[in-house]
């Protein structure tokens, strides 16, 4: 446990800090304005009047986590499981995210699994943390290291592997445009970081 510890302290992310005061909505609708005039449209034409409103409610739900707390998703967790302590393996989790570089949309799934220490935490809890994170401005591994890093440091459990696959909108509609490619990410902490583990949970997750 203290290696998997040490391991998180020494790698994880710090969480972004405000350092300039949230612009209003208003002056966020005129930002999106300003956007429109500079793609070469006019904001005032009858088919864009109310794409500034539309645009700051959208960004509202795309980056809805900033007003979570990843860690208090996981906050309540459960000791009675009968003695448990096998994978517990969540698949296919949708993720919705998007590329801080481009403002792109990234779109894919992620795969949970960790080795429970008397604790578990229920199943929706790991999908919304995959939600907090992934509303957010994001690289995708960095992504996987949150993800990961979050939930070793609030369950504790002997191993945590998290690996996400996504294609990316910055490749596909610009740039190169190279479309059908996937990145895949992956983090393994604990005693998934070691084999024989390692190779089992890699072809688990792979399968």
């Amino acid at each position: 446990m203290l290696e998997l510890d040490q391991s998180i302290a020494s790698t994880a992310a710090p969480m972004p800090v405000a350092e300039t005061p949230r612009p209003t909505r208003a002056e966020a609708e005129a930002a999106v304005r300003t956007l429109i005039r500079w793609a070469g449209d006019e904001p005032a034409r009858e088919g864009l009047l109310a794409t500034p409103a539309r645009v700051v409610r959208a960004y509202e739900e795309w980056f809805a986590g900033y007003r979570q707390d990843p860690a208090g998703l996981l906050s309540r967790t459960f000791s009675e499981v009968g003695g448990y302590d096998e994978l517990v393996l969540l698949r296919d989790i949708p993720l919705q995210s998007t590329c801080e570089h481009h403002l792109a949309a990234i779109r894919g799934v992620v795969h949970i699994a960790y080795l429970p220490d008397r604790r578990v935490v229920g199943i929706s809890k790991l999908a919304r943390l995959v939600e907090a994170f992934g509303r957010r401005l994001q690289i995708q591994e960095r992504l996987t290291v949150e993800i990961a890093d979050t939930l070793a440091q609030v369950l504790h459990p002997r191993g945590v592997a998290v690996v996400v696959e996504a294609s990316h909108e910055c490749l596909s509609s610009r740039g190169v445009r190279l479309h059908g490619v996937s990145m895949q990410t992956r983090r393994l902490l604990g005693e998934f970081a070691q084999e024989p583990r390692r190779g089992e949970i890699l072809a688990t997750l792979a399968g």
